[in-house]
């Protein structure tokens, strides 16, 4: 949980269960934290219990399993992010669905959106149930949990006739459950991207991922201790393991692993196409993990000579740096494409030295390099992506500072690259306003993401149209090319197939775009993003989805950049999204 602290600031949350417990005794344990802090104050709360204790009880497995809790040998941790909803401990995982009844209790958490929570809603209250509230993470609780509880009826009748004693049934249920069985039925209609790790009160475990493979998921297994975590290097790191040792769970199958120590990988259903999500790539997962480092390095070197050409090649009067921290990486990348460019230059240069010979000439044009600087310095280990809307504004202002004295003044331009410009919020209030108090020529701004021009709605959690500064650009050279009708065009189109079945529903406002050139649209950002009183040009350069495919081709979901979603839904929810924006509603669009 230490090595993926990158995957929520809201809260954190952890459960054990200790198998093979005596009747009467609790065997399972929760706890949950929010607010500042959030994991070392759970993790207090946790080993409070034991400070007091002997150091010989402390040495000692056996009683510490029989009397003291989150002693077990099942364990789950889960961090959360959330840029919608409220923050609170109901919101964290895991989430526990309890019954007197071992083998019937649930405990589940995950990373994952669906996006027909209505529909699947709705199936629960025709099998009779009442849920508590219409949220995907009790939606899909619930709904493992009906099958759950199925499966252990089903083993019951099947054993009861026999003669069994309710302790040898019980034991018959434990080693002949169906986990696939449950999980298959369970999933059949889940439409979204998802990573759910779950703990049934008798044993058995498992980790399912989505068909499409959109949610990252690994793992590790030996003789002595199975793992599964959404990040390779955590995994790597906590358990000393090399990176061959560590598996990618096949999308569409589930990691199972039964009280009595198997482990399988299992199909619980069809897999699709492979849909990884390329945003995991690009920002939300940690660097540390070797192919999205290389990844992330192939995003910025492919940007070099774009680059140049917006600084006219001119290496003496640029300062090449990268807005921290997740930028680092792609800045290394794009310094290599960089080095290359200007090496072919130098290469020029002496070839027409060496008609001349001049010594002096040929020592500066070796001596000649790049400018790379650490321009900009993050003050707040805070990610204001992640943050909710409310306090998002005023943290952006203050979590950067600059290096003065760096740039020539009115002479120099200052590249900057940056991992992703989704609102243009940080870049417009923060960024670009207090470089500009180095009074550079020209502040050229260089995404190593494309243009996120369409909502997510499978885990990174991104569904207000409004909110992406390409959408913002986009209706602004709508309107002011005096094009406003194909708004409502757009919007009829998209309200005619509201009720549409998801599998009917195509996306409309893709459309849109094509009415602009990628150029345009990014000149247009660079309006936007531009404080309205400071003094340097602001241009803006982006990725584009052909390099993006060339720099991940393992992670191909483009959808936040394309627009072509990998399940039926996402064609549900940009056009909802469409809908709520030309209804001036302020909602998630699923």
């Amino acid at each position: 949980m230490q090595k993926m602290r990158n995957r929520g600031q809201d809260g954190a949350g952890l459960a054990t269960i200790k198998l093979n417990p005596e009747t009467g005794s609790r065997y399972i344990s929760r706890k949950r934290s929010t607010g500042a802090n959030y994991l070392d104050k759970l993790y207090k709360e946790v080993y409070r219990r034991f400070e007091d204790l002997e150091e010989h009880l402390l040495q000692n497995p056996d009683w510490l399993k029989k009397n003291m809790p989150y002693m077990g040998e099942l364990l789950m941790g889960h961090l959360r992010y959330g840029t919608h909803g409220d923050n609170t401990i109901e919101t964290c995982h895991p989430f526990l669905r309890q019954n007197n009844w071992i083998s019937r209790n649930l405990v589940l958490a995950g990373n994952f959106n669906l996006t027909n929570v209505d529909e699947l809603f709705g199936e629960l209250v025709e099998l009779g149930q009442y849920p508590k509230e219409k949220s995907d993470t009790v939606t899909v609780l619930e709904k493992i949990g009906h099958f759950l509880d199925d499966e252990v009826q089903r083993l019951h009748d099947w054993f009861k006739p026999d003669g069994y004693t309710t302790a040898e049934l019980n034991e018959l249920i434990f080693k002949n459950m169906d986990v696939q069985r449950l999980l298959k039925r369970a999933s059949r209609k889940f439409d979204g991207g998802y990573v759910m790790g779950g703990l049934i009160g008798h044993g058995d475990a498992f980790m399912m991922r989505d068909p499409s493979g959109i949610r990252p998921a690994f793992y590790y297994a030996d003789d002595e201790v199975v793992v599964a975590a959404s990040e390779r290097p955590a995994i790597q790191t906590a358990f000393d393991v090399h990176i061959s040792k560590v598996k990618e769970l096949t999308p569409g199958h589930a990691l199972i692993i039964k009280r009595d120590g198997e482990v399988t990988e299992e199909e619980f259903i069809e897999a699709r196409k492979r849909a990884a999500c390329s945003f995991e790539r690009i920002y939300f997962s940690r660097g540390t993990d070797r192919d999205i480092y290389l990844e992330r390095k192939k995003l910025g070197e492919q940007l070099a000579i774009p680059v140049l050409k917006a600084v006219n090649y001119n290496f003496k009067n640029t300062v090449f740096s990268f807005v921290p921290n997740t930028a680092e990486s792609s800045f290394y990348g794009m310094l290599q494409g960089l080095e290359k460019e200007l090496n072919k230059h130098k290469a020029k240069e002496i070839e027409a030295y060496c008609k001349n010979k001049k010594a002096k000439k040929l020592e500066k044009i070796l001596n000649r390099s790049l400018r790379v600087e650490k321009i900009v310095v993050k003050d707040a280990k805070l990610r204001t992506f992640i943050t909710d809307d409310s306090a998002r504004d005023e943290m952006v202002s203050h979590v950067y500072d600059v290096t003065y004295g760096i740039v020539e003044n009115n002479k120099d331009t200052l590249v900057l690259i940056d991992d992703s410009i989704v609102r243009g919020t940080t870049l417009r209030n923060s960024i670009i306003r207090i470089v500009s108090r180095l009074r550079p020529k020209k502040i050229v701004v260089v995404s190593s993401a494309p243009q996120i021009r369409f909502p997510d709605c499978y885990g990174i959690d991104m569904s207000k149209l409004n909110e992406f500064v390409a959408f913002r650009a986009l209706i602004e050279l709508i309107r002011e090319s005096g094009q406003e009708e194909i708004l409502e065009e757009t919007y009829e189109k998209c309200k005619a197939q509201e009720h549409l079945p998801k599998e009917e529903v195509t996306n409309e406002v893709a459309a849109l775009y094509d009415l602009f050139s990628y150029e345009e649209i990014s000149k247009k950002i660079a309006q936007i993003i531009t404080p309205p009183d400071i003094k340097p040009k602001v241009e803006v350069i982006y990725q584009t989805i052909e390099g993006l495919q060339n720099a991940c081709p393992n992670n191909n979901g483009d959808w936040y950049f394309s627009g072509n979603y990998p399940t039926p839904g996402g064609n549900k929810v940009v056009n909802k999204a469409f809908i709520l924006f030309m209804e001036k509603k302020n909602v998630r669009a699923y």
